[in-house]
């Protein structure tokens, strides 16, 4: 709404046609670098968010992996398993929220989407996108793990075609 405002006010702010259009340019040009740095965050998050999707799951939320773990699959669009929905209602509990997940909630793409940003939320708030997906394979010292490494380079792969 703010942005809107102040298109509309620019005009009001001279009767000169050419300082008008040199300032409403100067405007457009600003909620343009507004807009950029509000959304570039948002935009990166579906970047990395897609990529594993598609290396998890190829965009199946019905799939369901490691059957050979009874118990333990891997299930939905990410691949969760239900230790990652234990995690991620701990996070939940610590941050003071009535927020829970089960573990049917995998199979809904949102909900996991959801999960996986809380986790990288708390566990990696600064961390480069290699930490993440290392960590997202492997478990809390996945980067440190050189099994990782391959897929990292089919998440990059998938950001590389984003």
């Amino acid at each position: 709404m703010k942005k809107t405002l102040v298109l509309l006010a620019a005009p009001l702010l001279t009767s000169n046609p050419a300082i008008e259009n040199t300032y409403e340019e100067r405007i457009e040009q600003t909620i343009v670098e507004l807009d950029r740095k509000e959304l570039s965050p948002i935009i990166e998050d579906e970047h990395l968010v897609s990529a594993l999707i598609l290396v998890e799951s190829r965009g199946n939320d019905s799939a369901i992996g490691d059957r050979h773990i009874v118990g333990g699959e891997a299930v939905g669009a990410l691949q969760i398993r239900p230790i990652m929905v234990r995690e991620v209602n701990r996070i939940l509990r610590i941050q003071k929220s009535d927020k829970r997940f089960a573990l049917k909630d995998r199979y809904d793409r949102d909900k996991t989407i959801d999960m996986f940003l809380i986790w990288r939320d708390f566990h990696h708030s600064d961390s480069d996108y290699e930490t993440i997906a290392r960590n997202w394979n492997g478990g809390p010292k996945g980067y440190k793990n050189p099994r990782t490494e391959k897929y990292w380079n089919k998440v990059q792969d998938q950001l590389d075609e984003i």
